[in-house]
């Protein structure tokens, strides 16, 4: 038996997975997220789906994350009437995740043409709108941890917990009988099996292929034990208030606000002389908190983590935007938490552009900043940013602590992936920038296995012991495009750059003379 695989997303970077795989005359989408960093790969959120989505038979979800789950309406939108299988916690979380998206986006659309208006530029649409969820949600269907699960006639696929989020799972997916059948494990987002508040990655033994993420795969991780992670949080509150200013934490809000609530409120309650007030900025991250109270059981500890949050007098919910507007009269010592947790979209550029030039103020990163994003460029030491077509100097302290991260690093890949064993055909990986999918490559390499770094738009024929790439055709980006900084970050930066430039020179007849210079260059290109 033979089947096809294409990456439509989350090849050679780390956003958009999208998985198309044909089998017996069945079509079956694994994941169906949103493309975020570069607006080059951004793009690619409005352009059509590279596959006719009334075409496919049924999708398949590894959980909540918006570059996993974020494009599910528009696939609705654009005629797919099939089942969406995925877990119950990832169900209730996509139902407080996409309206939220929705909502962004219809906001973003707004302003956007505002702007577009004054300009004389034409409008645009959102990629979808609210209307779209309702739709999506009556699709999706329930199964359970490891319990086999018929997709359509001749494939079954099993739900492993992947510890990376509540809900998370790797994906097998069976074709056929046993004897000449083909075995699949999608890893989805695989965590540390270190997280105090999930389960431990899990999945079969013995299977054709593994497509393998490679997130962190070139680095290891400061994966600490829970006092010892709190610990670390402390020391960067003790920093920061010291500093004399608050404490702004982008955040995730689906997992990361959780545990970083219930962390701030232990390292609190050990060192009273720490307390603030905490101010949850992040309506998608009360609705989730709400999800977690519910679906939280985690079968390891044998108990919610999550309930201490439930009567947390320090905490504060804002969900109106007025709400987030008083906190600029606020002084002194207060942490906000606040999305998106790479800066690139919700309440969070607000806040950066009320505080990042308050040099009392310490800005602290706790996740992964994929290449384009403001998140990358702050953790990079960038001395001004542009937020919203504004510049904007760093002059806030920018801390990251990776401690906090949903992935695991490269040796628990390595580790997660040897207790499948043996995998008799390829390990594809996706889901990483390419330091990191080189990095992997080669460290299977030495370890025995075969790796194939997977390419966007790129078709993979599966046999039971090898993946051998098709004639790539239509590909919609160049090699290397999705990560590297594009025309609209190198434009950011030139503005920056000018800016500053012209307020160093020491008369305006110095830079009339420079903006002279630049203004014939741009005439010579005309």
């Amino acid at each position: 038996m033979t089947a096809q695989l294409t990456f439509y997303g989350a090849a050679e970077c780390v956003t958009g997975s999208c998985m198309l795989l044909e089998a017996e005359g069945r079509r079956i989408l694994i994941d169906c997220g949103m493309f975020q960093g570069p607006k080059t790969l951004k793009a690619l959120n409005y352009q059509p789906f590279p596959f006719s989505a009334d075409s496919l038979d049924a999708v398949l979800l590894t959980h909540a994350h918006i570059d996993h789950s974020g494009l599910l309406p528009k696939l609705v939108r654009a005629g797919y009437r099939g089942p969406i299988f995925t877990t119950r916690s990832t169900r209730d979380l996509c139902e407080v995740m996409l309206a939220d998206s929705a909502g962004i986006q219809e906001g973003e659309v707004r302003r956007l043409n505002r702007r577009n208006a004054q300009r004389g530029l034409r409008p645009v649409e959102p990629i979808y709108t609210t209307q779209d969820v309702d739709p999506t949600l009556r699709l999706f269907e329930r199964v359970k941890f490891e319990e086999p699960c018929p997709i359509v006639e001749g494939v079954r696929a099993t739900w492993w917990p992947a510890g990376h989020l509540l809900g998370a799972a790797s994906i097998q997916v069976q074709i056929g009988e046993a004897a000449d059948g083909l075995n699949l494990l999608f890893s989805g987002d695989l965590g540390s099996g270190r997280q105090p508040f999930l389960p431990s990655p899990d999945g079969p033994i013995g299977v054709d292929h593994v497509i393998l993420e490679s997130t962190y795969g070139d680095r290891e991780r400061i994966d600490l034990e829970l006092d010892a992670r709190r610990h670390a949080l402390a020391d960067e509150l003790r920093q920061a208030r010291a500093a004399g200013g608050p404490l702004l934490l982008p955040t995730f809000a689906v997992g990361r606000a959780q545990e970083l609530i219930l962390d701030l409120l232990a390292v609190m309650e050990a060192e009273p002389d720490l307390a603030a007030d905490i101010f949850l900025d992040s309506p998608l991250a009360i609705e989730a908190t709400e999800v977690f109270l519910r679906r939280g059981w985690n079968p390891d500890s044998g108990d919610n983590p999550f309930e201490p949050l439930r009567h947390a007098t320090r905490l504060h919910h804002l969900m109106r935007p007025d709400e987030s507007d008083r906190l600029e009269r606020l002084t002194g010592w207060h942490i906000i938490l606040a999305g998106s947790g790479m800066c690139d979209a919700g309440r969070i550029r607000r806040h950066l552009k009320r505080l990042l030039w308050r040099r009392e103020v310490t800005v602290l990163m706790t996740g992964f900043q994929a290449a384009g994003t403001l998140g990358r460029m702050l953790v990079e030491g960038r001395s001004f940013v542009r937020i919203q077509g504004e510049d904007f100097r760093v002059g806030a302290r920018i801390r990251n602590l990776d401690c906090y991260s949903g992935h695991g690093d490269a040796t628990d890949l390595v580790e997660w992936l040897k207790a499948r064993g043996p995998v008799g055909g390829s390990v594809l990986l996706d889901h990483g920038e390419p330091s990191a999918l080189a990095t992997l490559a080669g460290r299977l390499t030495e370890a025995g296995y075969r790796p194939v770094t997977a390419l966007l738009d790129q078709t993979y024929l599966l046999t039971r012991t090898a993946a051998t790439p098709l004639p790539r055709t239509g590909a919609r980006l160049e090699r290397g495009q999705a990560t590297r900084p594009d025309w609209h970050n190198d434009r950011a930066a030139f503005l920056v750059t000018l800016n500053e430039t012209l307020q160093r020179l020491p008369s305006d007849a110095e830079r009339a003379r420079l903006v002279g210079r630049l203004s014939e260059a741009l005439e010579s290109d005309r």
